[in-house]
């Protein structure tokens, strides 16, 4: 990976699934990162320190304001946070819909480890090369 990243710097996991997220944040600390996990939309967006999350692991149906619902939230804030959509409920169209919204990827349950690290490497290249231009 290209990007460093700073102290500060982590990946948010957002999700209703208090195992899944435990279970995402550990995968994360093993690979290396920095992670905080929430438990609603509303809850990533009410962190103080929301503005150094690299990239978002987000559910799609979550209490509350749903996974598109905080991704159009971040895109009319102007937010360009890279965002992989995880779910157990979905079709094409729905990862259509949310992909051209600007989802780096749209992945669904059980994620494997191994899929959801290669995904945050590639979205947080993408951001770096971005950044780059």
């Amino acid at each position: 990976m290209n990007q460093t990243l700073t102290r500060k710097d982590f990946i948010a996991i957002v999700d209703d699934d208090e195992p899944l997220r435990e279970a995402l944040g550990s995968v994360m600390k093993a690979a290396g990162f920095s992670s905080r996990t929430f438990a609603s939309a509303e809850e990533f967006l009410a962190c103080d320190d929301c503005n150094e999350t690299v990239c978002l692991i987000l559910d799609v149906r979550l209490p509350g304001m749903s996974g598109a619902e905080l991704q159009r939230q971040l895109c009319e804030a102007n937010r360009q946070i890279p965002i992989i959509f995880v779910t157990a409920h979905g079709d094409a169209s729905l990862r259509d819909a949310l992909m051209r919204a600007g989802a780096e990827s749209f992945l669904y349950k059980p994620v494997r480890s191994d899929a959801l690290l290669k995904e945050i490497h590639l979205a947080l290249e993408k951001t770096s090369n971005r950044e780059k231009r």
